[in-house]
Protein backbone atom coordinates (compact mmCIF):
# COMPACT_ATOMS: atom_id res chain seq x y z
CA UNK A 1 0.00 0.00 0.00
CA UNK A 2 1.31 3.43 -0.91
CA UNK A 3 1.37 6.01 1.87
CA UNK A 4 0.01 9.50 1.41
CA UNK A 5 3.50 10.88 1.93
CA UNK A 6 4.90 8.86 -0.98
CA UNK A 7 2.12 10.19 -3.19
CA UNK A 8 2.60 13.83 -2.17
CA UNK A 9 6.41 13.94 -2.06
CA UNK A 10 7.01 14.00 -5.85
CA UNK A 11 4.52 16.83 -6.28
CA UNK A 12 6.14 18.79 -3.44
CA UNK A 13 9.54 18.35 -5.10
CA UNK A 14 8.13 19.62 -8.40
CA UNK A 15 6.69 22.64 -6.58
CA UNK A 16 10.05 23.24 -4.88
CA UNK A 17 11.79 23.15 -8.27
CA UNK A 18 9.32 25.73 -9.58
CA UNK A 19 9.99 28.10 -6.68
CA UNK A 20 13.74 27.58 -7.00
CA UNK A 21 13.70 28.35 -10.71
CA UNK A 22 11.57 31.44 -10.10
CA UNK A 23 14.07 32.69 -7.52
CA UNK A 24 16.96 32.05 -9.92
CA UNK A 25 15.22 33.96 -12.70
CA UNK A 26 13.74 36.90 -10.81
CA UNK A 27 16.23 37.17 -7.97
CA UNK A 28 19.53 36.24 -9.58
CA UNK A 29 19.40 36.60 -13.38
CA UNK A 30 17.00 39.43 -14.22
CA UNK A 31 17.93 42.21 -11.76
CA UNK A 32 19.88 44.83 -13.70
CA UNK A 33 21.95 45.69 -10.64
CA UNK A 34 23.37 42.17 -10.55
CA UNK A 35 24.11 42.22 -14.26
CA UNK A 36 25.96 45.52 -13.94
CA UNK A 37 27.95 44.22 -10.98
CA UNK A 38 29.38 41.50 -13.23
CA UNK A 39 30.53 43.95 -15.93
CA UNK A 40 33.30 45.75 -14.08
CA UNK A 41 36.93 44.83 -13.57
CA UNK A 42 36.46 43.67 -9.98
CA UNK A 43 33.56 41.21 -10.20
CA UNK A 44 32.00 39.47 -7.18
CA UNK A 45 32.63 35.77 -6.67
CA UNK A 46 29.09 34.79 -7.65
CA UNK A 47 29.34 36.25 -11.17
CA UNK A 48 30.72 33.06 -12.80
CA UNK A 49 27.73 31.15 -11.41
CA UNK A 50 25.32 33.75 -12.78
CA UNK A 51 27.06 33.74 -16.16
CA UNK A 52 26.92 29.94 -16.32
CA UNK A 53 23.18 30.03 -15.58
CA UNK A 54 22.69 32.59 -18.35
CA UNK A 55 24.72 30.50 -20.80
CA UNK A 56 22.51 27.54 -19.89
CA UNK A 57 19.42 29.14 -21.35
CA UNK A 58 21.21 30.92 -24.18
CA UNK A 59 22.44 27.53 -25.40
CA UNK A 60 19.03 25.93 -24.69
CA UNK A 61 20.68 23.58 -22.19
CA UNK A 62 17.73 23.55 -19.81
CA UNK A 63 15.42 22.63 -22.66
CA UNK A 64 17.65 19.74 -23.75
CA UNK A 65 17.92 18.48 -20.18
CA UNK A 66 14.13 18.63 -19.81
CA UNK A 67 13.63 16.72 -23.08
CA UNK A 68 16.12 14.06 -22.00
CA UNK A 69 14.25 13.65 -18.71
CA UNK A 70 10.94 13.42 -20.60
CA UNK A 71 12.39 10.67 -22.79
CA UNK A 72 13.57 8.87 -19.67
CA UNK A 73 10.07 9.16 -18.19
CA UNK A 74 8.60 7.60 -21.32
CA UNK A 75 10.86 4.55 -21.20
CA UNK A 76 11.20 4.08 -17.42
CA UNK A 77 7.90 3.72 -15.59
CA UNK A 78 9.03 4.99 -12.21
CA UNK A 79 7.87 7.94 -10.09
CA UNK A 80 11.41 9.34 -10.05
CA UNK A 81 11.48 9.63 -13.85
CA UNK A 82 8.15 11.43 -13.96
CA UNK A 83 9.14 13.73 -11.12
CA UNK A 84 12.45 14.57 -12.77
CA UNK A 85 10.82 15.30 -16.13
CA UNK A 86 8.13 17.51 -14.61
CA UNK A 87 10.59 19.37 -12.38
CA UNK A 88 13.09 19.99 -15.18
CA UNK A 89 10.20 20.99 -17.42
CA UNK A 90 9.19 23.67 -14.93
CA UNK A 91 12.80 24.84 -14.61
CA UNK A 92 13.11 25.04 -18.39
CA UNK A 93 9.82 26.93 -18.63
CA UNK A 94 10.96 29.42 -16.04
CA UNK A 95 14.42 29.82 -17.57
CA UNK A 96 13.34 30.75 -21.10
CA UNK A 97 13.16 27.30 -22.77
CA UNK A 98 9.39 27.31 -23.22
CA UNK A 99 8.68 24.65 -25.84
CA UNK A 100 10.85 21.89 -24.42
CA UNK A 101 9.87 22.80 -20.88
CA UNK A 102 6.17 22.59 -21.60
CA UNK A 103 6.53 19.23 -23.33
CA UNK A 104 8.66 17.80 -20.51
CA UNK A 105 6.27 19.12 -17.85
CA UNK A 106 3.32 17.52 -19.62
CA UNK A 107 5.02 14.17 -20.17
CA UNK A 108 6.45 14.07 -16.66
CA UNK A 109 3.19 14.98 -14.93
CA UNK A 110 1.18 12.51 -16.99
CA UNK A 111 3.72 9.75 -16.37
CA UNK A 112 3.77 10.48 -12.64
CA UNK A 113 -0.03 10.43 -12.41
CA UNK A 114 -0.15 7.18 -14.37
CA UNK A 115 2.51 5.45 -12.26
CA UNK A 116 0.85 6.59 -9.04
CA UNK A 117 -2.53 5.41 -10.32
CA UNK A 118 -1.19 1.97 -11.21
CA UNK A 119 0.28 1.40 -7.75
CA UNK A 120 -1.87 -0.13 -5.00
CA UNK A 121 -4.54 2.21 -3.71
CA UNK A 122 -4.70 3.82 -0.29
CA UNK A 123 -7.35 2.69 2.09
CA UNK A 124 -9.48 5.70 3.00
CA UNK A 125 -10.99 4.05 6.08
Amino acid sequence: MMSRWRIALPWLLILLAAFGAAWIRYGFIEPASLAHACEGAAVPGWCPVRNTLVQGFLGYGYGYAALAAALLALVWRHPFAGTLAAALGLVALELYCYEAGALALLIGALRLVRVQHDQPRLSLV
